[in-house]
């Protein structure tokens, strides 16, 4: 069984669903599961049967005390609290095959540590607008997506597939197998977004504001850039940052 490290991208308002009963048979349904809290130390028979459910599916789950569980909600929750997702997840694996038999240019976006729940929502907007083929998010890290994330994407989470992948490191290597071009934005780099090139297959990394992409990421790139920006701000939004860079993409490939 895996657990999450704890974070703080969950609110009351995230499709919250609660007691044992109800949370196993959402899983049993097909319902996608964005953050799960089991109680500390309980043990009974139908807390063992949805253990056994979550680690045959590899669903993740945080044993936490019951005050969290209690600070999440008032009602009798017997222990076990969830988050169900407003959209399916897809794998990585699963749609890079099927955009090459379509013949298509891929161009996948991974997002590494974007915890704002807006932000992914712009980013996912703006990549459906540009033509971006997928968008991948770590399983632990990352932000949720609740229904904030959905408005703020103007619907475009409900055309864009969302990869939610329990390592980013893997993901990264198979697509540069697969014969993508990985490009990292970054501002511990000389090199422009200007300069590289983007029309072959592409996965684009964007890290956070706070920390930037990971340095495990980073050395699995073929190209570091940054946007050149000459005001006294040294950073950009992220969803901005990724609109820029996207719009160089395109610009490529139509000259290409």
């Amino acid at each position: 069984m895996r657990e999450y490290s704890e974070d703080k991208n969950y609110n009351q308002n995230d499709n919250l669903i609660y007691g044992t009963r109800a949370v196993l048979e959402a899983i049993r349904s097909g319902k996608e599961v964005e953050k799960l809290f089991l109680q500390n130390n309980l043990n009974n028979p139908l807390i063992k049967e949805l253990k056994f459910e979550l680690k045959s599916r590899s669903i993740l789950f945080q044993l936490v005390p019951v005050e969290k569980l209690n600070r999440l909600t008032r009602n009798n929750h017997q222990g076990v609290v969830g988050f169900v997702a407003e959209i399916s997840y897809c794998i990585v694996e699963d749609i890079v095959p099927a955009l090459f038999e379509k013949g298509k240019n891929p161009i996948i976006i991974i997002l590494d540590r974007i915890t704002d729940t807006r932000n992914l929502g712009a980013i996912a907007r703006t990549a459906e607008c540009m033509g971006a083929s997928a968008i991948v998010v770590p399983s632990r890290g990352s932000a949720i997506i609740n229904a904030d994330t959905v408005k703020t994407s103007a619907g475009a989470l409900n055309y864009i597939p969302i990869c939610r992948e329990d390592n980013l490191k893997n993901v990264i290597d198979y697509l540069r197998d697969s014969g993508f071009i990985v490009v990292a934005c970054s501002e511990k780099t000389n090199d422009t977004i200007y300069q590289a090139d983007y029309t072959k297959p592409v996965a684009i990394i964007l890290g956070s504001e706070e920390n930037g992409i990971s340095g495990e990421y980073m050395k699995r790139a073929d190209s570091i850039v940054k946007i050149p920006m000459s005001g006294r701000i040294e950073s950009l939004n992220v969803s901005v940052a990724a609109g820029m860079i996207l719009s160089e993409v395109i610009r490529q490939r139509s000259i290409g």
